[in-house]
């Protein structure tokens, strides 16, 4: 206040303060409901009971047990992150503040202005609003049947979508920091939304009196379930079983090392190809991804290709793995074809690499024809597989000294837990792989699906610590893998622009874990012929796509494109999965064949082999 006259920041919230207390009334008038009953009262207070009781019990362990909650799922790690977010942010000035109030005042009247609102007085909506901004996280009705909800979730949208206006107008960051800021804000925005809070969500509010807070203690339940176990659940994983309604395809496991088990499956057609293919797994998830079900299995519809299908089941590492490094994947890359090459006595294998080992089989090729040992693989096919880690996305926003060095005091032992992958890669997708959860299983209280994608997501592998530590920093944050003699594997320097080898590569047009773009870039290091695809969807549904699910498409391009850029504009589009166009690929590259007799079928009559597929390392935990 001064001599002149009232503050004018007393008048502009007067106003709007007088007309939320009138605006709100009736809602708290509406939820409150009538009077409650001895009953009611009885339910409420054995509600609150149970919950104070499941929070005493949790708390009583953690007592015992103080290590018990995982490093990656303390609170206080979140914490520091959202502190060290608000020290960057700028603060606006006092203009700035000004036009963001009245910005924000506008949106109040179009919202209102579809309710037919005036400022002394609420009414329910009639019909279904139009309200300025659409999510998919307020889509339900009941964000819209009350001028309060609606206002609630459209001022969330409207200063979420300010913040990060923000960010991309400060000065003075480089390209990466502005990027790993957008990334944070985006994770704290994601956190911050109304849906995440009982009293702000109208659908957490109405099951809450309907079923008399019984969501709540069910909530409760799951979420001190998963604080037990550090781990964010999914899916309800007492639903599946590995080789009885998960990794089912028949097969042995016929060679074993203290980093992996080898798996060859069984035939399933008289006449097989010639050259048997290898698959190599990313040993930061499961096998299994590509056997979940009969249905969805890559394995069983190669095997049923006629080809003869390898599969390397790597080990979740240990403290005795705590000396392992890339150099030993590699290596053990090299013995696994090796080694098929000598059972079935072939000159060559087909090579699949996925992923993180996909990265790896570009740098196992590379070694092998800086031997002059090339012709042991006579085709490489790359699942989602980088090289080129310049456009890696948005996991390069956990590679900077303080992210690795974090990294390495969580790895104590020798090793990574897998959780904290698993939470990482969660958090790139934090709407729909965390607080979608949170809302239906912690708040909602449902229970949870039984999805064999959700289980396979969370049945997590650990890593070792050298290896892991050696790939954020040479190759995410350092990229040195394209630098000719950078990197050396076994005592041999690596050139990724010696490998000649006849090369498929896919892409997956959504993916965020290995953006295509990144991917499209091996085409810039190889110089032998390479098929590219780019496939509809993402990381995983863009390679697990069978036939005869007709989901998605694929595109090609018959010329010569120099950028990911002129793929697109020239490519042609075919519906449903790429799976037929690789197979009619592999055989184009040798398409001769050979009974499948003999070791061909694993077990026979005089075949040696250790067990049954899909072995102990898949459930080794």
């Amino acid at each position: 206040m001064t001599d002149d006259g009232p503050d004018p920041f007393t008048n502009m919230f007067e106003a709007p303060a007088k007309f939320a207390r009138t605006l709100f009334a009736p809602l708290a008038e509406a939820t409150a409901g009538t009077p409650l009953s001895p009953e009611d009262m009885r339910d409420w207070a054995e509600v609150g009971a149970k919950l104070q009781g499941l929070w005493m019990e949790y708390q009583t362990e953690q007592l015992a047990n103080p290590q018990a909650l995982a490093a990656y799922m303390d609170p206080s790690r979140w914490m520091r992150m959202a502190e060290d977010w608000y020290r960057q942010m700028p603060i606006a000035d006092p203009a700035q503040q000004q036009a963001l109030m009245q910005e924000g005042m506008a949106l109040w009247q179009q919202v209102l202005g579809q309710y037919g609102l005036g400022m002394d007085g609420a009414a329910e909506a009639k019909g279904d609003p139009e309200l300025p901004r659409r999510d998919r996280r307020f889509a339900d009705p009941r964000w819209r049947a009350h001028p309060a909800y609606a206002l609630i979730h459209q001022t969330y949208l409207f200063l979420a979508e300010r913040v990060g206006e923000m960010v991309d107008r400060m000065d003075g960051l480089s390209d990466d920091k502005r990027e790993q800021l957008r990334f944070t804000t985006r994770a704290i925005t994601e956190a911050a939304s109304p849906s995440n809070f009982p009293l702000l969500n109208p659908v957490v509010m109405e099951r809450t009196l309907e079923s008399r807070g019984e969501n709540l203690v069910k909530g409760m339940e799951h979420l001190l379930a998963d604080l037990r176990r550090g781990q964010l659940s999914h899916t309800d994983a007492s639903a599946f079983k590995l080789g009885e309604n998960i990794a089912v395809t028949p097969g042995k496991v016929v060679h074993e090392t203290p980093l992996y088990q080898l798996i060859q499956y069984s035939p399933s057609t008289g006449q097989v190809l010639e050259t048997p293919l290898v698959i190599f797994p990313p040993w930061i998830n499961r096998f299994y991804i590509l056997d979940l079900n009969a249905k969805k299995s890559f394995v069983r519809w190669a095997v049923e290709q006629g080809v003869t299908v390898f599969m390397v089941s790597w080990k979740s590492a240990d403290a005795s793995m705590k000396d392992v490094i890339w150099d030993d994947y590699v290596r053990a890359q090299i013995d696994a074809i090796d080694h098929i090459r000598d059972r079935l006595g072939v000159k060559s294998v087909h090579a699949i690499g996925y992923c993180v080992a996909g990265t790896t089989l570009a740098a196992t090729l590379a070694l092998l024809h800086r031997r002059s040992e090339q012709d042991k693989v006579k085709s490489a096919t790359f699942f989602t597989a980088q090289v080129d880690f310049e456009k890696a996305g948005e996991l390069l926003n956990f590679v900077d000294d303080n992210q690795l060095g974090m990294v390495k005091a969580m790895s104590a032992d020798g090793y990574l837990d897998g959780r904290y992958m698993a939470a990482t890669f969660n958090l790139l997708r934090g709407t729909d792989l965390i607080w979608n959860y949170v809302v239906n299983n912690y708040l909602l209280g449902e229970e949870y699906p039984a999805f064999d994608l959700l289980h396979w997501n969370g049945d997590v592998t650990n890593l070792p610590a050298q290896w892991h530590q050696q790939y954020l920093r040479d190759l995410y944050r350092d990229n040195k893998l394209v630098e000719p003699n950078a990197l050396s594997i076994d005592g041999t320097p690596v050139d990724l622009g010696l490998v000649g080898t006849p090369t498929y590569v896919q892409a997956g047009k959504e993916d965020h874990i290995a953006p295509a773009e990144s991917v499209w870039r091996i085409t810039d290091h190889f110089k032998g012929p390479l098929k590219f695809i780019l496939a509809g969807s993402g990381h995983i549904a863009g390679v697990v796509n069978p036939p005869d699910a007709g989901k998605y498409q694929y595109w090609t391009h018959d010329g010569a494109p120099r950028s990911l850029t002129e793929f697109r504009e020239g490519a042609q589009e075919h519906p449903g999965s790429w799976w037929p166009d690789w197979i009619d690929w592999l055989r184009e590259r040798d398409g001769a064949t050979t009974p499948a007799t003999g070791k061909r079928k694993p077990g026979s009559k005089g075949d040696n082999v250790i067990e049954n597929a899909p072995g102990r390392y898949v459930a080794t935990r």
